[in-house]
């Protein structure tokens, strides 16, 4: 018996030296990878983005202002002095003779070297580059040869990020790729909207450009946010409100404030509802009409028309 157990003693020793050394189980934890600063850049930008997808959402731009023209440096400029001593631009004012230089077709490079800012309210909002190449041409054409104060700009685009100081002479602003520009003056915009049939021209133009101005006004309007990108889109594109506005003028009311508000119809789709207010001068009534406006993707557009509004 004593011999039996020797021998299978001796058994399982020579089978448990069969076993490799890789396969024996083991408790202690895996090494850890080495991790380059390559890899823990991109684990910071995952992490960030993670934060309920909000780093990774566009943040869209509707935005009404002038667009001008700068020189990011100075050998670029002086490159713009040369190429306009080599074109005819006598009798030419500056600004005139600034875009003739930069529509010519032999200096576009000058186009794609310049800076393009937007400016709202006289202050430098945004620097502007296009989506597509070819749209450099609609950069071009908003520097007008004779600008007047009721120019306006219309750009509708996506804010990529505070610009790196070399890249407008040291301007930091939001860099907005756009991808439409509407460039118009604001006696255009009035004149093109459809005038009501019981109301007098004149009286419409007044209503129109009260309206305007008082929507202007707001208080930093970027274009930036929900509320002014639905109402800057409402300003150029909807002209149910300048006749709504002419209507109560003529009734002995005023536009007295826009209230913006997230609409209990959003849910999947992000829909804004602006408020308008018009107190009867005589009575001090007020009387409220809304629109809807979609603002869940870059370009916005109507969901309800204009319609009266009651308080709940």
């Amino acid at each position: 018996m004593d011999q039996l157990l020797a021998d299978e003693t001796q058994r399982d020793t020579k089978s448990i030296q069969a076993i490799p050394p890789e396969a024996t189980p083991s408790t202690a934890p895996p090494p850890r990878a080495a991790i380059s600063p390559q890899s823990c850049a991109s684990c910071a930008a995952v992490a960030g983005s993670s934060d309920n997808g909000a780093a990774n959402s566009p943040s869209y731009i509707y935005a009404i202002g002038n667009i001008e023209v700068r020189f990011p440096s100075a050998a670029v400029q002086k490159e713009f002095a040369q190429a306009t001593g080599r074109g005819n631009t006598a009798g030419l004012t500056d600004r005139q003779a600034l875009q003739s230089v930069l529509s010519k077709p032999d200096n576009r490079y000058l186009v794609r070297k310049a800076c393009f800012v937007m400016t709202i309210e006289g202050l430098d909002t945004y620097i502007l580059q296009p989506s597509d190449p070819v749209d450099f041409s609609r950069l071009v054409d908003a520097i007008r040869p004779n600008p007047s104060a009721l120019d306006l700009d219309v750009v509708i685009g996506t804010n990529v990020g505070i610009a790196p100081p070399e890249t407008c002479n040291g301007l930091t602003v939001p860099v907005v790729r756009f991808d439409q520009i509407y460039s118009f003056d604001r006696d255009s915009l009035i004149q093109s909207i459809p005038k009501p049939k019981d109301t007098a021209a004149e009286e419409f133009a007044v209503a129109a450009n009260e309206l305007f101005d008082r929507v202007m006004q707001l208080a930093d309007n970027a274009g930036s946010t929900d509320e002014h990108r639905a109402l800057n889109y409402l300003v150029v594109r909807y002209p149910a409100i300048y006749a709504k506005a002419a209507q109560c003028m003529a009734q002995n009311s005023s536009l007295t404030a826009v209230d913006t508000q997230t609409s209990v119809l959003s849910g999947v789709r992000n829909i804004m509802e602006l408020i308008f207010s018009y107190q009867n001068r005589s009575t001090d009534v007020v009387e409220k009409c809304f629109v809807r406006v979609d603002v869940t993707e870059e370009f916005p557009f109507l969901v309800t028309k204009l319609s009266p509004y009651y308080d709940r």
